[in-house]
């Protein structure tokens, strides 16, 4: 059984959501003020516990190269930003906080209005002789800058002097701690409302909102971490009971599926064949990747069909794999499928199709299309799809189908759905439901949608990813995968979910112990058994 924090960070709401569980948590007694200060008090010993080091690391990953580095001592120098609400009542306890510990603490709040509570805090920052200014120009030096403008739930676009004031705050050197979101962003699309603060850390406020999961807002953000304040589960299922899930994909989940069972007596049949249909004479690049990914996830049997000029070359680089020859038009695609004899698409348990095919394999992805195996496609596969008319073709179909398109296929796919441009979450859940597929949109947080609605986020990846063939490498992870939970009764949703997982956890690890500027495909797919080896002690 799953324990409570292990739940509880894998749950993603919204702005409405996240309002209707506090104030369950408050209709039952809980003081705001004593939420407040718990609240506070965490994130207080949070800054003082995350090493100077890590935050020069990570303003340059967010775009702002540090002058200086935060010492972690006393005498430091803080500032506080302090916005109207209870956000700015918790940025007003942390200066409390620190200002006891020894820090250097001076508070911007260019604000005359504040909720009762907020206006107490900063009563009582004043009464301490902590420095209290209202414009910009008035600010002196600091280390470190808190920004507790505006939580959750900001709707409205900012406009000036605020505006003009986070755009000063963001051209300064210093490192910015934001508290539960960076002031200026939606809380469920993370579109920038105007002008948002660009955070060096985020301090996420009791459970995931959705901002964190949205592409658009990344470079906002900064590195995340979430502040768990001990919200009860019960009032959290409460909450989202009804509500369709969307949720955060952990280590912990991931792996409940890894490795695969195996009985003691089995043999490679048993444990999933998967046909890749994939490569040309342009791309034959694309079918080596693709079988090195399928290669990593143990199916049991790998068949791969690529033009007759092609084989000899895959026989080279995976000689477990059965290489089928095909016909190849002019231009050097797939004519026709020319499988062994005694064999038919049925005799697989999952199909692979599309990286390096060109539009000249039309016919064999239609093909594909009408059969009644499970089929992954990705690539070309999903330009010939988009060209026959996706929604009403995967209609058609009785198996399961996987489509794994990145921004641009999505768009080409499914045109009427223009949610995914500023809201990656609501476009792919409805590209899902229309069309009946399990629909993974590739990005710096990877989205995963099923039929009934229901969404997985892949919570963290890497911009080393951002290279020829890494999606090629995760439609052989994930057909192989597919291929082995069709033996097995294991859900689609969670192979797919644990693939992507699995394939940007790979990226993640190439990019640390070798460079960000890009992990190459082929040094991917070395890390992906490295990776398992890495979350062993999640694996029951």
């Amino acid at each position: 059984m799953q324990n409570r924090q292990e739940k509880i960070s894998q749950v993603i709401v919204t702005a409405i959501q996240m309002r209707d569980i506090e104030d369950r948590i408050f209709a039952a007694g809980m003081p705001v003020v004593a939420l407040m200060e718990k609240v506070a008090g965490l994130i207080a010993r949070r800054i003082q516990e995350i090493p100077p080091t890590h935050l020069t690391k990570t303003c340059f990953a967010s775009n702002t190269l540090l002058k200086r580095k935060l010492p972690q001592v006393e005498g430091s120098r803080v500032g506080i930003l302090v916005g109207p609400g209870h956000n700015g009542g918790d940025a007003l306890v942390v200066a409390r906080e620190l200002h006891f510990r020894g820090y250097e603490v001076w508070i911007y709040s260019p604000f005359s209005k504040f909720k009762e509570l907020t206006s107490q805090h900063l009563q009582y920052a004043q009464s301490l002789g902590i420095p209290i200014y209202q414009t910009i120009e008035q600010l002196p030096d600091s280390d470190l800058l808190i920004d507790g403008l505006f939580g959750f739930g900001l709707e409205r676009n900012l406009t000036d002097p605020i505006a003009s004031a986070i755009n000063q705050l963001n051209e300064l050197s210093v490192p910015i701690y934001s508290i539960d979101l960076p002031s200026g962003l939606h809380t469920d699309t993370g579109e920038v409302l105007g002008i948002a603060i660009r955070a060096t850390y985020t301090f996420c406020l009791g459970l995931w909102k959705l901002a964190f999961f949205q592409d658009q807002a990344l470079e906002y953000i900064g590195k995340a971490e979430l502040i768990d304040f001990d919200i009860p589960l019960a009032d959290v299922e409460a909450v989202l009971k009804d509500a369709t899930p969307i949720k955060r994909i952990t280590p912990a989940t991931a792996l409940a599926t890894l490795p695969l069972p195996r009985p003691a007596v089995t043999h490679k049949y048993k444990e999933g064949h998967l046909l890749l249909i994939c490569g040309s004479r342009r791309y034959a690049g694309g079918a080596i990747l693709t079988g090195l990914g399928a290669r990593a996830s143990g199916v049991g049997m790998l068949s791969i069909a690529v033009p007759e000029s092609l084989k000899s070359l895959l026989v080279s680089h995976l000689p477990e794999a059965l290489i089928v020859g095909c016909p190849e038009t002019e231009t050097g695609a797939i004519a026709q499928l020319q499988l062994p004899e005694k064999t038919d698409l049925s005799s697989f348990n999952a199909i692979g199709c599309g990286p390096g095919l060109t539009r000249d394999a039309t016919p064999i992805v239609q093909e594909v299309i009408e059969s009644d195996r499970p089929l992954i496609l990705d690539a070309d596969g999903l330009n010939i799809l988009a060209q026959m008319g996706a929604i009403a073709t995967l209609k058609k179909r009785q198996a399961i189908t996987v489509l794994t398109p990145h921004t641009g296929e999505f768009e080409r796919l499914f045109s009427d759905i223009p949610d995914a441009k500023h809201d990656k979450v609501k476009g792919v859940q409805k590209a899902a439901v229309q069309s009946g597929a399990v629909v993974l949109l590739k990005g710096a947080r990877t989205a995963i949608a099923n039929p009934q609605g229901v969404v997985w986020i892949i919570p963290e990846s890497t911009p080393a990813l951002a290279r020829g063939g890494s999606g090629d490498v995760l439609t052989g992870l994930l057909g192989g995968l597919l291929a082995q939970a069709a033996t097995k009764q294991i859900s689609v949703e969670d192979i797919v979910a644990t693939a992507a997982w699995w394939h940007s956890q790979a990226g993640i690890l190439a990019a640390q112990e070798r460079t960000e500027l890009g992990v190459d495909a082929f040094t991917l797919t070395q890390y992906l058994m490295k990776v398992l080896a890495m979350f062993s002690k999640y694996i029951i």
